[in-house]
């Protein structure tokens, strides 16, 4: 069985884009030389890989199995490069991260602070939900994850790097926005608007509301911090969502934290990492970065003004 380099960077490619359009155009080659490397991989392994349906490319069990061997042997050749990088100084390389919804408020600052000590360093950073980042995490497609809620019995180095707390917000003239020290049990009455069911945030809201024995009155589940906020700032419910979302200030766009007794819950930022990975010489500056910028650098501009700045220790 012969299969080159290139053809596993092509099917790598081939699963990540599902298509063979895609593929050509992540190696800069036409679409009809991808199909004919395609083509010619599978008739050395001796097994279709896989298969058109409409315009997506699904992936047979052997080609799934391919998939995962191209991705592992294409980072391994790709951590011996920037090792080499390293040797020489660290001047280029990729770092690929991926993160839940709500880290995207603080993680732009911290790549760009990166970018400017690292020029040469491409990055790509993606955002999805808690189940998206998961599924990343299963197919080992990223170098770093950033999230509330790993997940359990998972293989991961995790490291806890910053709080992550979440208010109770209300609409702006709501009668608790004057008030202090609400009773959680006075909220009995009123309807709220969560995220959905399986992001961090919502987890760890259940689990507080489980603890303290409140069963909250959901009208609406929402999967994003943008919708919620604008649902809690219509009047339709209060809300529950991380400080970030609020870029660190106490109200915006129409909500403010309200003072409930509980609140905010503590919940903190996770850095994972598949733990039979070693890092990439990248991955790990980046890492290290993450771990020493103050937690100051992690707030928007506006909101820093009556902060001191506070380093942070592993």
């Amino acid at each position: 069985m012969h299969v080159s380099y290139r053809q596993l960077r092509l099917f790598a490619a081939l699963a990540d884009t599902g298509s063979v359009t895609g593929a050509a155009r992540s190696l800069h080659v036409t679409q009809p030389t991808a199909s004919m490397a395609l083509k010619d991989m599978a008739e050395a392994i001796g097994l279709p890989l896989y298969e058109v349906v409409g315009r997506r490319v699904m992936l047979t069990q052997a080609g799934q199995a391919l998939a995962a061997t191209a991705r592992e042997m294409t980072a391994t050749w790709g951590r011996f490069e920037q090792t080499v990088d390293a040797f020489k100084g660290l001047t280029r390389g990729t770092l690929k991260v991926a993160v839940v919804s709500t880290a995207k408020y603080f993680m732009p600052r911290l790549i760009g602070a990166f970018c400017d000590r690292h020029p040469g360093i491409d990055i790509s950073l993606e955002i999805h939900n808690r189940n998206g980042v998961l599924q990343r995490i299963h197919e080992n497609l990223d170098d770093l994850y950033i999230m509330s809620q790993p997940p359990r019995g998972a293989d991961l180095q995790d490291t806890v790097f910053l709080d992550n707390p979440l208010v109770l917000i209300a609409a702006v003239g709501d009668p608790l926005t004057t008030t202090s020290r609400i009773p959680l049990a006075s909220l009995a009455g009123r309807r709220f608007v969560l995220r959905e069911v399986g992001s961090g945030t919502r987890m760890a809201g259940d689990q507080f509301f489980r603890v303290h024995q409140f069963q909250p009155d959901v009208r609406l589940q929402l999967g994003s911090n943008e919708a919620i906020k604008e649902a809690v700032a219509g009047g339709l419910g209060l809300g529950v969502v991380s400080r970030h979302a609020l870029h660190g200030l106490a109200g915006e766009h129409g909500v403010v934290a309200v003072d409930v007794e509980g609140f905010p819950i503590g919940t903190h930022w996770h850095l994972v990492h598949r733990a039979q990975t070693q890092l990439a010489p990248v991955a790990a500056a980046f890492r290290q970065h993450l771990l020493a910028t103050p937690t100051a650098d992690f707030l928007p501009l506006d909101s820093k003004a009556s902060r001191p700045p506070t380093a942070r220790a592993e």
